[in-house]
């Protein structure tokens, strides 16, 4: 994404920017047929007006998840990275192991906006994810469970709205030029 471009529709907010992301599904069963979420994934992203840079289904391996989200963060062409499944509790969920552990940053209000929808939804139940979201090298990233319906929660209810330059107060876009500044 070009920097300058941010700055010039920002002042403007009546034009939607297109932001680069990668879908990541995590999964020791699924494959390009049955990955439902990560298909609801590239699907709403691409409806919203966003560019799927890379989509990728990897085994529940924590090297191979870790260089693969290095990989993506340090290539120049993702903005915004989401994951989905491995959050859970089992000894195989290990997606929060091998990415968080990478953030630069923390975005905590992620996982309590996340936890509250889910609440409301599923109980107490929420407390056996590990949602998380961070920054790696400018890059966002977001790790969601396995399921569609926490997918289409993360995205519809939170991430949508970030993604979107009109969005108001604020959102993730308008702060994107600031996130790449020590890489000048």
């Amino acid at each position: 994404m070009d920097m300058s471009s941010i700055e010039k529709s920002n002042e403007q907010y009546n034009t939607k920017i297109p932001v680069n992301f990668g879908i990541i599904t995590v999964s020791d069963t699924r494959n390009k047929t049955t990955d439902k979420s990560g298909k609801y994934l590239v699907n709403a992203v691409k409806a919203a007006g966003h560019y799927i840079e890379s989509y990728h289904i990897i085994k529940d391996e924590k090297l191979e998840i870790t260089a693969l989200v290095k990989n993506l963060t340090q290539d120049g062409k993702h903005d915004a990275i989401i994951t989905t499944g491995g959050t859970g509790l089992t000894r195989r969920d290990i997606t929060v192991d091998a990415v968080k552990p990478l953030f630069e940053k923390n975005i905590d209000g992620f996982s309590y906006i996340f936890h509250h929808i889910s609440f409301q939804k599923i109980g107490t139940s929420t407390i056996q994810s590990r949602v998380c979201a961070g920054i790696i090298n400018g890059c966002f990233i977001f790790c969601l469970p396995g399921s569609p319906s926490a997918c289409k929660d993360g995205w519809e209810k939170i991430l949508k709205s970030q993604f979107d330059n009109t969005h108001k107060p604020c959102n993730f876009i308008e702060i994107m030029p600031r996130m790449q500044e020590d890489k000048k």
